[in-house]
């Protein structure tokens, strides 16, 4: 677990680290990315910091990713492009590089070279049931009140 005073995100946002900010409030800051997928490539994050989805507070979350949504459709509008990728990455072994919840807005050209990808694994309708089943039942042992399963 990285603090936040080794955080580069938690410097970003203290402005110890510069950054080409495209967006600010309270709550959140968005940047363009320094190594992008293509031009326009950016992040969301969450000022207060938090290293996953589970472990950021929900109010947290609601305001990154309406940020995130708003975002998307600005980057997409203002560089004509086809589309756009939204990211997040969770855990070192999902992709993530920097120890800080943020989201990729990755606007998508026609013949760019970005590739997300992953294999395909095939389950049958027994499989399928048992990962329902146990997906379910975890839910239901789940502390938190408010988890509402809708299968």
């Amino acid at each position: 677990m990285i603090s936040e005073q080794e955080c580069i995100f938690c410097k970003i946002v203290r402005g110890e680290i510069p950054s080409k900010k495209i967006y600010e409030d309270h709550d959140v800051i968005a940047f363009l990315d320094i190594n992008p997928a293509n031009p326009g490539h950016c992040l969301v994050v969450p000022k207060k910091h938090s290293e996953t989805i589970s472990d950021t507070d929900d109010e947290v979350l609601e305001k990154a990713i309406v940020v995130t949504k708003k975002l998307a459709t600005v980057v997409k509008e203002k560089l004509n492009a086809d589309g756009v990728n939204i990211v997040q990455n969770n855990g070192r072994h999902a992709g993530q590089l920097v120890s800080h919840i943020h989201f990729h807005i990755i606007p998508r050209f026609p013949d760019d070279k970005v590739l997300i990808t992953y294999q395909r694994v095939q389950m049958d309708e027994n499989a399928l049931n048992e990962m329902q089943k146990k997906l379910t039942e975890e839910g239901k042992k789940e502390s938190r009140s408010d988890w509402d399963m809708r299968f």
